[in-house]
C-alpha cells in the first residue's frame, strides 16, 4: 500500500493511492494537482470515484468562470456526474457498506428550509452542489459525500451508466414538468447530451412524432442513429427564430392542431429559446432545460401571452435517481452509445479540452479511473 502524502493533518486520512484531481482556477485555467482526502464524518462515506462525465457546466466554469450567480472565486475541483465504490463509512451510516457500488447525487440541501420541508430540495438556497465553488467535485479519485445522497447501483448498471444518471435526472425532472402525452408530438431543441437523452426519454414516454434540432449536422446524424424514428431539423442561421419555427412546424403538418404541444429547449441559447416559443402549439408548453445568459432581451413576450404558451423552467432535479436506475436496469433506456470518448483520471484535462470544442465530434466525454479499489 502506498500512502498519499497529502493525508497527515487532522481531518484528513491516508489513502492507498494518490488522489489526482482536476481543478479550475479563478483565471480560467485548468490544473491537475494532488488533492487532500477528507476523513468521512458521521453520516458520510468515502467513495472511490470510478467514472465522472464531463458536463457543459464544467466547460462554462472553466471558460467563463461562472454560470449566472454561480461564480468561481477560488480553485475548485470540477465534476458532478459520477459513480464509484464505497471504501469507508463514517459513524451512523446504516444504508451503505464498503464495496457498495453507488451513483452520486451531487446536490446536498440544508434539509431545514421551507423548500426542503416541502420536498422541493432542488430549490434550496443553501444547497452545496459538488463541482461548483466552493464545493469540490468528483474529478478526483476519492470523494467524501453524505450517505443520504448516494444511490446503490445494481450489478447490471456499469459505472459509466451510473455517471449518466445525473444528466438523465435533469431530463426526468423536465419530463415531469412537460407532461408529455402518449401519441402527441414534441420538439427537442439541441442534440447535445441532454437533448439526446431527452429525445430517448420522450420516445420511451410514447410521444410521437419527435423532431430534434441542432446547428451541427453530425449531431443530427447521431440523433437519427440513436433514435431512428425521430425527424431532424438543421437550424438555419440565416432565418429568424420565427422563420425556423415555421420550418419545424411544417414537419408536423399544416394545421395548428397538429403543431407540437411540447418543446424541450436544451441549449439555453436565446435564439433557440425564441424559436421554441414560436414552435409550440397555441396553448402548448415550452420547458427550458438549458442554461444561458443571465438576461434574455428578445423573448417574444406578446406571442407567448396571446398564444397562452406555458413557459416553464427547471432547476436541476429532485427524487429522480430511483426512477433513473429503474429506466436503465429495466431496459427502458439504453444510453451507453452516448459515451463517445473516455480518458483516464490522470488525463482529465485532455478530456475537458476535447469536450469544449464541438468540432471534435464528442457526445459525452467520461473520465474513468481503473485503479484497484482498496477498502479502508
Amino acid at each position: 500500500m502506498t500512502i498519499s502524502p497529502n493525508s497527515s493533518p487532522d481531518g484528513f486520512m491516508p489513502t492507498p493511492h494518490p488522489n489526482p484531481s482536476l481543478q479550475v482556477t479563478v483565471d480560467h485555467k485548468l490544473k491537475q494537482v494532488e488533492a487532500t482526502v477528507l476523513t468521512p464524518k458521521r453520516g458520510e462515506v468515502l467513495v472511490h470515484v470510478k467514472a465522472t462525465g464531463v458536463c457543459g457546466s464544467d466547460i462554462h466554469f472553466w471558460k467563463e468562470g461562472r454560470i449566472g450567480s454561480l461564480v468561481v472565486e477560488g480553485d475548485c475541483i470540477l465534476g458532478h456526474e459520477a459513480a464509484g465504490v464505497v471504501v469507508k463509512c463514517g459513524e451512523g451510516v446504516e444504508n451503505l457498506t464498503p464495496g457498495d457500488r453507488v451513483a452520486i447525487e451531487p446536490g446536498v440541501p440544508c434539509n431545514s428550509c421551507f423548500l426542503c420541508q416541502e420536498g422541493r430540495y432542488n430549490l434550496c438556497e443553501e444547497v452545496q452542489f459538488i463541482g461548483v465553488y466552493p464545493c469540490h467535485g468528483t474529478l478526483q479519485r476519492y470523494k467524501v459525500h453524505p450517505a443520504k445522497w448516494l444511490h446503490k447501483l445494481p450489478d447490471t448498471i456499469s459505472f459509466s451508466e451510473g455517471a449518466l444518471l445525473e444528466p438523465l435526472s435533469v431530463v426526468l425532472q423536465a419530463l415531469r414538468v412537460a407532461q408529455l402525452s402518449l401519441g402527441r408530438g414534441a420538439v427537442i431543441c439541441g442534440a447535445g447530451p441532454i437533448g439526446l437523452i431527452a429525445l430517448a426519454a420522450a420516445r420511451a414516454s410514447g410521444a410521437h412524432p419527435l423532431v430534434i434540432t441542432d446547428l451541427e449536422p453530425k449531431r443530427l446524424v447521431f440523433a437519427k442513429e440513436f433514435v431512428p424514428t425521430c425527424l431532424t431539423y438543421l437550424a438555419d442561421v440565416s432565418l429568424s427564430p420565427e422563420g425556423n419555427a415555421r420550418e419545424i412546424r411544417r414537419l408536423f403538418g399544416s394545421h395548428e392542431y397538429s403543431a407540437p404541444p411540447t418543446v424541450l429547449e436544451c441549449t439555453g441559447v436565446e435564439s433557440s429559446v425564441c424559436t421554441a416559443a414560436f414552435t409550440a402549439r397555441r396553448g402548448g408548453t415550452v420547458v427550458v432545460i438549458g442554461v444561458g445568459k443571465p438576461t434574455l432581451n428578445n423573448l417574444p413576450f406578446m406571442h407567448l401571452s396571446l398564444a397562452e404558451i406555458d413557459l416553464r423552467f427547471i432547476n436541476r432535479y429532485r427524487d429522480t435517481w430511483p426512477a433513473g436506475i429503474s429506466c436503465l436496469s429495466g431496459g427502458i433506456l439504453d444510453l451507453k452509445k452516448l459515451v463517445s470518448h473516455v480518458f483516464p483520471l490522470e488525463k482529465a484535462a485532455e478530456g475537458l479540452k476535447l469536450a469544449s470544442d464541438p468540432r471534435n465530434g464528442s457526445i459525452k466525454v467520461q473520465i474513468m479511473d481503473e485503479s484497484e479499489v482498496i477498502f479502508l
